[in-house]
């Protein structure tokens, strides 16, 4: 008897349950100076999805903790952005604000962002970064991600289902960028 005329799902493969990727869309080369209390970067962004392109940016950003901003010139868009550092509202929601210009198109607007490390569209998911330090001066950022849904377990009794059902929770993970970072630092 075929399973889909009795109402029983088949079990779906594992390669289709869990998939993780390893290859990051997005590779960012920092180079970063410290000078009188302003850091100095620049940026070399290459992003690979969904398209090919390559950004630079110029940013300035001073390293006192009651600054609260940082400067974005963008030379290729010919943009300059002013933005707030993410302002914590709850242990897992921040909030970013920005004020920006466009030469090319001689408009100045704002934007705010709220975010989070949790929630996703359906499913549930993790955003994070992980830093690695190699030696002093020069530090590995990895941006990932992880979309699942956890396992469900069912049952029940004189109603027609089974007694027990599982369904397979699911995971895609991926890892979303990785940032090489160059640090030069004067010693005093």
């Amino acid at each position: 008897m075929d399973s889909s005329t009795n109402g029983v799902e088949e079990p779906s493969p594992w390669d289709e349950l869990y998939n993780i990727n390893f290859m990051p869309s997005e590779l960012f080369l920092k180079f970063r100076k410290e000078i009188q209390g302003i850091r100095v970067a620049l940026n070399m962004e290459v992003y690979n999805a969904p398209i090919n392109e390559c950004q630079a940016k110029l940013i300035f950003k001073p390293l006192t903790p009651e600054w609260r901003w940082k400067v974005i010139y963008e030379p290729i868009h010919h943009d300059v952005r002013i933005l707030s550092k993410k302002i914590p509202l709850t242990r897992f929601l921040n909030l970013q604000v920005g004020v920006g210009h466009s030469f090319k198109m001689h408009a100045t607007g704002w934007k705010w962002k709220l975010t989070t490390c949790l929630g996703g569209d359906g499913v549930s998911r993790i955003r994070n970064k992980t830093s690695v330090g190699l030696f002093p001066g020069f530090d590995l950022r990895f941006g990932w991600r992880a979309d699942y849904v956890l396992p469900e377990l069912t049952g029940g009794l004189g109603t027609g289902e089974p007694m027990f059902n599982m369904q397979s929770g699911r995971l895609q993970a991926s890892l979303d960028r990785v940032e090489a970072i160059l640090t030069h630092s004067d010693a005093d």
